[in-house]
């Protein structure tokens, strides 16, 4: 079986083309015993306490496992079948009861002790650092019975993530409303003729609108009937829950949150701690989760005048331009594109004709070859399906690392957008090669129609930085310790610095300039355009991060202070209450989707995103500061010197480079930080780049 088993081919690139559901119970079973039998040999009395002997044999082993079950893991997000949903949930019982036993295996814990870190190298240092607490984290100290409900519960917990996920993937694609064409006054040309394509495709008449973001979206933004929009609002709001239509109730996700609930809080009070928060920044740059309550509450605050007075202005001018005097929850996203469109002369549909996706990804490239000195070169590799593209990246003709770019929304693919891993960079210790990393880049936008390339909102433009800033992380690691090196290891709250640093340049003439041509003339945008566009950019941010604000706040306090029976609305409607400025409708459960702390790895650090924007935004502050030398000297990111001096943009990106990306997880974010910055974060640049100074 294992030669003609594509997921035990090791010998490079996943063989995604070839991996069917019949592959994953053999591969896993396969590996499973490799796996276990290195972990008998090095927790052998006789086997040396020493890291590399360690990692030769354990490491090796387990890194198949890893790669195989992640490519596996990978097709169930983009490539869902019924059949591969069964083979997958068949192995993961087995694949998580490994990786839980390995987590608290008190031989290898005793081993890892053993290990004199005298005569350990800097990376690996910091990887045994991780490696003891994580143990210990794992369950490696527990006994007895507690030693053996803390496996149970992590096989639990990994069943019903992978259950909320399916629900919600499900009941996202279950809904499909065929509307009339007079109900769709308003609606973009594209998003229309998708819409005809997608209901001819399945034998109806009019228009299919569903609740993929490329659908649901510009329904809420411009279509002009309120009661189209409550329509798709109400569904959307209320998928996978107890308020959805009686027809999606098997999708219904309550009972399953309050389970997860109640297993995190035991695997907390098993671990000694009083709640899962306190568990979770264990890992993190903070210091406890009062501090991020404290943090999100100081920001709330902040925000909340600003947020007051992007509802007031909503308001005032729907009832004065639009005839609306009592708006709804579902009526805000197009009251806001009126009001964009009456206050700065532009909608983002105008924008969106100019950002063609070839040449938005053309323009993506040529910043990251120029500010990090390496170049992207198009390559091929087995893919999931057509239309997924390959990369290499190089630097003075070596190779750096190799990325996935997966961009189109399709039936099967869950929705948002993310990067993962597929490999990490590795001096082997089996084979003294160097292994360089390979990553996923994954979209949910809309595809082109007519022949033409895929339009992207500038919403998706800055989507498509923002992941492509975790890839660079990745991707330009030069750290050789496996377990530390590109995103591995590093704290969960500073890791979404390098995504958020990278949409930043999305509101930099000098780079959009380079990347925009209008999908029917391939004119440029125009700076006029751009300058309407600027001068938008923090249009309703007070609101905006309110609600992420909302958000933060509600997943900490769930994983700090709810137990077991409490309601979870009740809980999220007293946060609403201090910070929402637009309340929802009592039937709302956008927490039964909220995938990011059910099934995504954001348990009690979603305020993540707003403690890296604080340092994202200080650290693209040296960028600012430098362009502004550069402006005085007519260099720039952009500047063809046919390779003469760099200009101080491209020296700073220097420095960002190896002080950050480079760095990865050997040393701890706030020592990063400071080596680029030669100083600690500060929240003014936040405040200041959001209009909110």
């Amino acid at each position: 079986m294992t030669s003609s088993n594509p997921l035990l081919d090791f010998s490079d690139l996943p063989l995604f083309d070839r991996i069917a559901p019949e592959h994953v119970g053999p591969a896993v079973d396969e590996l499973l015993v490799g796996a276990n039998a290195a972990l008998e040999r090095v927790t052998a009395p006789d086997f040396p306490a020493r890291w590399n002997d360690i990692s030769a044999v354990l490491d090796v082993s387990t890194e198949k496992l890893s790669r195989a079950w992640g490519a596996v893991g990978h097709l169930n997000s983009v490539a869902d079948t019924p059949e591969l949903r069964a083979a997958y949930n068949a192995a993961l019982p087995r694949v998580t009861e490994f990786w839980t036993r390995l987590g608290a295996d008190e031989r290898l814990y005793a081993k890892y002790k053993a290990v004199d870190v005298k005569t350990l190298n800097t990376e690996q240092a910091q990887a045994h650092k991780n490696a003891i607490r994580n143990f210990v984290l794992s369950g490696a100290e527990l006994t007895g019975a507690a030693r053996e409900r803390f496996a149970v519960i992590q096989e639990r917990q990994a069943e019903l993530s992978q259950k909320f996920s399916e629900n919600a993937l499900d009941a996202t694609e279950a809904f499909a409303y065929y509307a009339r064409e007079d109900e769709l006054t308003g609606l973009p040309d594209d998003v229309r003729h998708a819409a005809r394509t997608q209901a001819e495709a399945d034998g109806r008449e009019g228009y299919k609108l569903t609740l993929k973001m490329p659908s649901y979206l510009p329904v809420m933004q411009f279509a002009d009937s309120s009661q189209l929009r409550e329509t798709l609002y109400k569904a959307y709001t209320t998928r996978a829950s107890d308020q959805s239509a009686p027809e999606f109730s098997r999708f219904d996700n309550s009972a399953v949150m309050q389970e997860i609930l109640a297993l995190r809080l035991e695997e907390a009070q098993l671990l000694g701690y009083r709640n899962f928060g306190e568990v979770s920044v264990v890992a993190k740059m903070a210091d406890s989760p009062e501090q991020v309550i404290a943090f999100l509450r100081d920001l709330g605050q902040r925000a909340r005048p600003y947020g007051v007075k992007d509802v007031a202005d909503l308001r005032e001018f729907a009832a004065a331009q639009l005839g609306l005097s009592n708006p709804q929850p579902w009526d805000y996203a197009w009251i806001g594109e009126k009001l964009k469109e009456a206050r700065y002369a532009f909608s983002e549909q105008e924008v969106k004709q100019y950002f063609t996706a070839p040449k938005v990804l053309a323009g993506l490239f040529k910043i990251v070859e120029t500010l990090f000195e390496v170049e992207i070169r198009p390559a091929s590799a087995p893919v999931w399906t057509p239309g997924v593209e390959f990369y290499r990246i190089e630097r003075q003709g070596t190779l750096v690392g190799q990325f996935y770019l997966d961009q189109p929304a399709r039936t099967g693919k869950r929705g948002g957008a993310w990067m993962d891993d597929v490999r990490a960079r590795w001096l082997r210790p089996d084979t003294g090669q160097l292994q360089t990393p390979v990553a996923h880049l994954v979209c949910n936008f809309a595809d082109g129609v007519d022949g033409k390339p895929p339009l992207l909102s500038h919403d998706d433009v800055t989507t498509l930085f923002h992941e492509c800033g975790h890839g660079l992380h990745h991707l330009l690691s030069q750290v050789n310790e496996r377990d530390v090196s590109g995103i591995s290891g590093v704290e969960w709250d500073a890791v979404e610095l390098p995504s958020q640093f990278m949409e930043n340049f999305c509101w930099e003439w000098d780079v959009l300039k380079h990347m925009t041509a209008h999908v029917d003339t391939g004119e440029p945008l125009p700076r006029a355009l751009f300058d309407k566009m600027l001068a938008a950019k923090n249009f309703q941010s007070g609101m905006q991060t309110l609600r992420q604000i909302e958000f933060s706040l509600f997943d900490m306090l769930l994983h700090t202070q709810w137990r077991p029976g409490d309601d979870l609305m009740a809980l999220l409607a007293g946060v609403r209450k201090d910070y929402a400025v637009i309340t929802p409708p009592t039937y709302s459960r956008t927490a039964h989707t909220f995938s990011h702390i059910f099934s995504g790895g954001y348990a009690a650090g979603y305020y993540s995103y707003k403690w890296a924007e604080v340092l994202s935004a200080d650290a693209y502050a040296a960028f600012e500061e430098s362009a502004h030398m550069d402006a005085e000297s007519g260099g720039g990111i952009n500047t063809d010197n046919g390779g003469s001096a760099r200009s101080v943009t491209q020296e700073t990106g220097r420095k960002y480079r190896q002080a950050i990306l480079e760095a990865g997880g050997s040393r701890p974010a706030m020592e990063s930080f400071k080596a680029f910055r030669g100083r600690e974060p500060t929240i003014d640049a936040l405040m200041r780049h959001q209009g909110m100074a």
